[in-house]
Order: C-alpha cells, then structure tokens, then sequence
C-alpha cells in the first residue's frame, strides 16, 4: 500500500477496500504480509480496508517501510503482527473535514466529529493495550512515533527484519570487544601488573586522549608483549 488511502477520482488510482478485496480473494486462504507506506486519506476507505484485513482466515503480517498516517495507521492496527522500520513512522490524529458555517454550524460538526475520533481511539486501544483515553490525547496532539516509540507504546510488535539483524551484530561486535579487553586485563594482572596499572595499559592501547604513559612493568615483558597482546585483542575484535 503506496500511497494515498482512498480513490483518487482524477487518476483512477488510490488504496480502495474494493481493490483490497479483490487482492485477497486471488491471494486466497493464505498468510498475507502488507508494505506500508501511506499519508493516509479517505477515513471511511481506512475503516472498510481494517474490517477487511481482519476477516482474513489467515494471519496478517503489516509492515510500516516509511509512515503509516492517518487512514494509514488505523489499517496497519490489522496487523496479526506489525513490524515498523527504525527509521519509520506511525502518525495518529483526529478526524478531518472541510467546515462552512457559523459557529453553531461549527458547533454542530464538533459534536459530529466526536464519534469517528471515540471510533479510531478504540480501534488504537484494542490494538495496542492502552486506554482509549490515552490513545484520544495523542490523537489530539496529532502524535508521530518513530520504530521504537510504536513498539514501546503498543502500536507495533517488532523492527523490522533488517534493523532487527543490524542491532544484534552491532550488539554482538560490543559483546567480543568486551570479552576481548577482559581478557586482556587478565594476562596483564597474571604477568604483574595491578589491575590499575592494567587499566592505563589498555587505555593507552585504545588511544584514549589523557591515558597515562606506560612504563614497563616488571614481570610484565615491557612493551614487546604489550604489542603482541595489542594484536591479540585486535584479532578477537575484528573476529
């Protein structure tokens, strides 16, 4: 789903319930996965397309690859499962419409306003966990929420596979990095050193502005062991 919700009467395009049903029924009784990437659009189109997805047998995997607004956001809340980029983004609000009148004419689509914003708030609470009163106050404020901002608050379940893999080798380089400075810190201690003077040693290695210089400590093999275990810690980390 690239693009607006709802026909768009001069191009013929648009993301209709119509074309969304039509899709489902060649799919079949199969697991579906949704790429989403929407401003939104017509509210009623939003609603049809989340009712449809919902009555699909089998499960439905929604993926948020840039933003899911609006009309957009009320769809991805069919997601059996939603996954959302690091990058991306999820907007909520209330309702919109194009008003002229007085003020008891505005008064009026005020108060008939009022049940389509209830409606989308619970639709968010269902989806997410939390009160319709919370999801109301952040449609008010017209509230983006970047991946991790959706996942805390409910909204989504997961990163996306790609981000997912990016973090745990990220993650993963730290944890080897870690190990391998640990280790080292130990052979220093073993060949004399204080853990102090172990730490300075280190510090020094890793080239930190202000380390403290190193003298040769006995029983530890000077700088020429420094340097082999230098290479050492090097290897693991790049491992």
């Amino acid at each position: 789903m690239f693009g607006a919700i709802g026909e768009d009467y001069w191009s013929g395009g648009g993301i209709t319930a119509k074309t969304v049903t039509a899709q489902l029924r060649a799919i079949g009784d199969r697991p579906v996965e949704i790429q989403i990437n929407s401003p939104g659009g017509d509210m009623f189109e939003g609603i049809a397309i989340y009712n449809v997805l919902r009555e699909h047998d089998q499960p439905v995997t929604i993926k948020i690859m840039g933003m899911a607004a609006s009309a957009a956001s009320v769809i991805a809340m069919a997601g059996d499962t939603v996954e959302i980029g690091a990058a991306s983004f999820l907007m909520i609000h209330n309702c919109w419409v194009v008003a002229v009148g007085n003020r008891h004419d505005m008064a009026e689509t005020a108060t008939y306003l009022a049940p389509f914003d209830q409606a989308m708030a619970d639709v968010y609470a269902q989806r997410s966990g939390r009160t319709a009163a919370e999801c109301a106050k952040w449609m008010d404020d017209e509230t983006y929420m970047s991946g991790s901002v959706a996942i805390e608050r409910g909204f989504a379940d997961t990163l996306l596979t790609a981000d997912k893999t990016t973090r745990d080798e990220q993650a993963k380089a730290s944890d080897r990095e870690r190990t391998a400075i640990t280790a080292l810190e130990l052979k220093l201690v073993a060949g004399g050193d204080t853990r102090s003077q172990a730490r300075d040693h280190i510090t020094k290695i890793k080239g930190t502005p202000g380390a403290a210089p190193v003298a040769d400590t006995p029983g530890a093999g000077g700088e020429t062991e420094l340097t082999g275990l230098l290479a050492g810690l090097l290897t693991t980390i790049k491992s």
